[in-house]
This record gives C-alpha cells, structure tokens and sequence, in this order.
C-alpha cells in the first residue's frame, strides 16, 4: 500500500490519516475495509458524518436512481422537485412534530459555514456585537467559528486577532464546579464587566471535541430562560449532536429546550456528503437576499440523500435503536473498563462516548494516543479528543451490529488494558 503521492503531494494539515495509515478502499455498515483486505471497525464514523454508517442501502439506491435520471445535481438556490422534497419530508419529520416554526437556510457545506451564518443572523438581529462561548466548545475553524472554538491550537491557526467573543466555564468537564449561569448574569448586569450584552449564546449540548462533556438538562433551560430574560439569542449547535446521534433527532430535547438558531451538519445527508442547514425562527430570517450564500448550498446529491435519511430515521425508529446500543456500551465500559483503574472515567448520552484516562497519571495524553495506536493495529479505528487529547471517544454509526459494538469495546478494553500493564512496570 503505497503512500507515497500522499506525502509526496498532499499538504501537512491532513490528520486522520496520520493515526489511521492504510490505504481505505471500501466499506459497509460499521466495517471499513484496505487496499490488502484487512478489515477495521469504525468508531470514527466520519467524525459523525455517517450515522447510519458507510453505504447505507436504502440511500445508496436513491442517489444511484437519482443520477441515472438525469435530474439536476446542481443547483444554487434554485427551485427543484429535489429541494422540494427534502424540505417537506423536513417539515414531517422534524419540525412539524415538534412544533418548530423554524426557517430552514442552507448555507455552503461545512459545519462551520452554518456557525458563520448563525453568528452573523444573530448579530444582524439585535445589533450587537458580542458572543458568548464555552471553555471547551469547538464550533469550527473558519475565522468566525474559529473565534468562539476555545481550544488555543486550533486558535493559533487563525492567524489574527479573534475577538467579540466572551468564553464562560461549561457545567462539564475541569469548569464544572462553577455556576455559569450566574456567571453569564454578572456579565449582562455588571456595568463593569467589559463586554456588554451579548447578541448570541452559541453552545453544544454535548461537547464533542471538547470531551464528550454532556451538558446537564436543568442548565440548558436555566441558559434557555436567561436568553429569554435578556433577549439573546440562544444558538444550539448540533452538528454532532444532530440526527439522532444522543437518541431523539435533536440532543437539546433531552432537556425540551427549543433555541431560536440551530446548527445542523454532519449526518443531515446521512451519506457523508457535504450538507448544513441553518434552523432559524422566522422573526430572525432577516437576511437580503443573498447576504450570506455559497456556491454548493445547493446540493442536489445531498438533497436526495438526505431524503431518504429523514424517511430512515423513522423506519428504524433511531431513538430506541440508540437507547438500546448506548446501554450496551455504558454495560460494557462499567463492568470491563473502569476497573482496569480507579483513574478511568467515562461520560457520554446516547451513541457518544468518552473514555477519559486524564485520572490516570500525568502523561495521559501520551497514554490515550497509545492506546488508540494500539486499537488500529488491533482492528478498531477510534480517535481521541478533549484537553490533551485524553479522551478516547466512541462514535460509532447508530446502526451498528451488537455483536460489532461489543467486538470493537472489547479491542478497545483490551488496548487499555495492555497500555496500563506496561505503564505499571518499574
């Protein structure tokens, strides 16, 4: 498997590749094949992007019958039966059940696009500048998503100054212990406090790549009544949380909390094509027309795919699929993996998980990235994330064999299990 055209050609910033070195050639389900082969389980799942997992059938055919058709696979913001489609399965799926009034905009096809638009909506509407933002959130890396992402490697790429962002402490993780609604209050009342009231509050109601923190259900709706009370807008981003990845097709209804913006991205194609949309309550859609676009808002492909991954939802009824398979792996990490020792903790709500080893002594980050390597070799892609990286973090597709679930947490306790026996050793 030659990789040389890859480091000979591609450009330094590629990742993943750099943990996961084979040469992929195809895949199926929670399965990922190589150039020889050699089979891995995928607890990376497109970095959320493949909820329903590689190559899902039922959506596979649509996009095939779709391109052999001859329907328009590009199409800017025009009118198609494509986008029509979506849009109403939309409405039946998500927003009418849940009494949602939302607009839906679709942005260019990043994640981060929609925090861009999302930010500047917010500011458009009241007027004002600042943002608030959590210690631990990563919303991006776009100059505009960059600024309220508080992780500072990803905010030294910038380049330049990222400001009319406040950071307050998330209920999750090393900021746990303070009150952050109060803090948020002192912030909008205190004349001297520096920042002024803010136009958004833009937060995760689970923090991915900040550690899989989980935000607690009676703090997201104190933040949703402090907004109200101060009429900022409340800006739920839930590119990774979205489309069923906690169970319900929003994390934030765990809490019933509804925001004024929501970000989706990520699974909303349910195929890994490139797709966001923008979820808005039509009392801010203020935008003129084509304040904020982009070329490829308009994907047909996506469209399509992300149909039939709305009409998918529902015929595996993903919340009780996820209810069951996140059961599994808290049973399993519980009983196999937090005693290999008393410094392993785990967090994590539906299908996402964290497995944090920063307990375990000084050098975590050096141990979780063992461990991870020593999961590839095993069969088992996962990645890491959180402070140092010290967070091994389960992500695998929604619709994961049992028996794969429990194959690929056995590699995983395995790995731990080895790394600890060897950093015991006089």
């Amino acid at each position: 498997m030659s990789i040389d055209i890859f480091n000979e050609r591609e450009s330094d910033v590629r990742s993943y590749c750099r943990s996961f070195p084979a040469v992929f050639t195809t895949a199926r389900g929670a399965i990922l094949w190589d150039e020889n082969g050699r089979s891995w389980i995928d607890f990376l799942a497109g970095a959320g992007a493949l909820n329903y997992g590689h190559n899902p059938r039922e959506i596979r055919s649509k996009l095939i019958e779709h391109l052999e058709s001859d329907a328009i696979c590009h199409g800017l913001d025009l009118h198609t039966a494509t986008k029509r489609r979506f849009l109403e399965t939309f409405e039946r799926v998500v927003l009418a059940p849940r009494n949602m009034p939302h607009k839906v905009q679709f942005t260019g096809p990043t994640g981060a696009n929609a925090v861009e638009a999302a930010l500047k909506i917010a500011r458009k509407a009241t007027g004002r500048a600042g943002v608030v933002a959590f210690m631990g959130g990563f919303h991006g890396m776009s100059l505009g998503a960059l600024a309220v992402t508080s992780n500072a490697e990803s905010r030294a790429g910038g380049g330049v100054s990222l400001g009319d962002v406040t950071f307050a402490p998330f209920p999750g993780g090393p900021t746990s212990h303070i009150d952050s609604l109060a803090w948020i209050r002192m912030l909008c009342e205190d004349s001297h406090s520096g920042t002024g009231l803010p136009a958004a509050i833009i937060v995760e109601p689970v923090q991915a790549e900040g550690g899989v923190n989980v935000a607690p259900v009676e703090w997201l709706r104190g933040l949703r009544a402090l907004c109200d009370e101060y009429a900022i807008v409340l800006i739920m981003d839930e590119i990774q949380t979205g489309c069923g990845r906690t169970g319900p097709f929003l994390a934030a209804e765990h809490a019933d909390v509804m925001a004024d913006v929501i970000t989706l991205s990520k699974s909303i194609s349910g195929y890994g094509l490139p797709m966001s949309l923008v979820l808005m309550r039509p009392e801010l859609d203020l935008w003129k027309p084509a304040e904020h676009n982009g070329t490829f808002r308009g994907n047909q492909m996506a469209f399509v795919a992300g149909t039939a991954a709305l009409e998918l939802f529902e015929a595996l009824d993903v919340p009780a699929l996820v209810d069951s398979a996140g059961l599994v792996v808290s049973d399993f990490v519980s009983k196999e993996i937090l005693p290999l020792d008393p410094g392993i903790a785990l967090r994590g709500i539906g299908l996402m998980w964290g497995i944090d080893m920063s307990g375990t002594r000084l050098d975590a980050t050096t141990l979780a990235a063992d461990i991870a390597r020593r999961c590839y070799h095993a069969g088992l892609v996962i990645e890491r994330c959180g402070r140092g990286d010290s967070v091994l973090k389960v992500l695998p597709p929604l619709t994961i064999a049992t028996e794969e679930l429990v194959l690929g947490l056995s590699i995983l306790r395995d790995a731990i299990a080895a790394e600890m026996a060897v950093e015991k050793k006089p």
